[in-house]
């Protein structure tokens, strides 16, 4: 597998973080903006985009605050890239973003980041946070 740099990208959404966790721990809520087709199977969960099927487990989640999936390969063990979802609340404002910790090869880091922001963009039209 070829080496991945790991980067991070801060979206502000006008929503409360409970609306955004069903939206990002969920196979209904992820379908919903982030995939074509999203199905679990206790903590495994197959993404599909057009016909290309992706694998990951949920690594770990806190409830309201985040989620991090692993991809895992064939034979369901897991490789060493994830993808993190992480909501922040500026405890003064009350200002809500979502922070997104993925990976990708350093020569597709702009298309990477550019369909995050696609993504995002889809997310914020379905909680109406336009």
């Amino acid at each position: 597998m070829d080496n991945k740099v790991r980067y991070e990208l801060e979206f502000p959404l006008n929503s409360s973080p409970q609306l955004l966790y069903q939206y990002i721990s969920t196979p209904s809520g992820l379908q919903e903006w982030f995939a074509d087709n999203v199905n679990s199977r206790g903590e495994f969960f197959t993404f599909t985009w057009d016909d290309v099927e992706e694998n990951a487990r949920l690594a770990s989640k806190k409830t309201g605050e985040k989620v991090k999936f692993k991809w895992v390969d064939d034979s369901k063990k897991d490789t060493e890239y994830y993808f993190e979802l992480r909501i922040l609340e500026d405890e003064i404002t009350k200002d809500v973003s979502l922070m997104v910790v993925d990976f990708s090869n350093e020569d597709e880091l702009d298309e990477s980041k550019l369909l995050w922001e696609n993504q995002i963009s889809d997310l914020k039209h379905v909680i109406g946070s336009i």
